[in-house]
């Protein structure tokens, strides 16, 4: 800082005038410290009471305290934009899988003929709201010959579709292996 600024910084913390801060920084080899204590010395600044100077500090703990008000708003402003954006995600994840189980379809087949088809999202509340009449109707139509499969363009379709296949065949061996010991009784 050059000496011009040095004077106008001691003027602004301590309100002496221009000529009075020149003087004084002169004398003191422009230390700021040695001035402003010098000019309290001389009863031209207030002395602090609690051993600390605070001229001016007045405005500056204003401005730091706007500055530490706006950081907290700041954060809690980032904070609640992102449980926004957190339940927007979950919101979204959630219409994808309303849609997705719209789109895609459980068929129900008897001797290769479409009996029924239904939403899987109707297929999950039944499944969901009545577990205990729903999965055993499923798996006893195994072993009435009836087959399921899922219908929709969607990767969980053939995977899905896998499953159905090898719980027909389970179904269908047990099945067979039911009208084996029959026959041989």
């Amino acid at each position: 800082m050059e000496n011009f600024e040095k004077v106008e910084k001691l003027r602004e913390k301590t309100g002496v005038s221009y000529e009075e801060a020149k003087k004084v920084l002169e004398q003191t080899n422009y230390d700021m410290l040695d001035a402003i204590i010098e000019l309290e010395k001389q009863g031209k600044v207030i002395e602090p009471k609690e051993g600390s100077y605070t001229t001016g500090a007045n405005q500056d703990m204003e401005y730091i305290k706007k500055f530490e008000l706006a950081q907290r708003q700041y954060e809690k402003d980032c904070n609640r934009s992102n449980v926004k954006e957190g339940f927007r995600n979950i919101a979204e994840f959630f219409r994808l899988i309303f849609r997705k189980s719209l789109d895609i379809y459980f068929n129900i087949n008897r001797n290769g003929k479409k009996i029924a088809s239904v939403p899987v999202l109707v297929l999950a509340l039944l499944v969901l709201g009545f577990f205990w009449v729903t999965v055993p109707l499923i798996i006893i139509g195994l072993f009435f010959g009836v087959s399921y499969n899922f219908t929709g363009a969607d990767k969980v379709v053939a995977d899905m579709n896998n499953v159905c296949d090898k719980a027909a065949q389970t179904a269908e061996t047990i099945k067979n292996e039911f009208k084996k010991d029959d026959e041989q009784n």
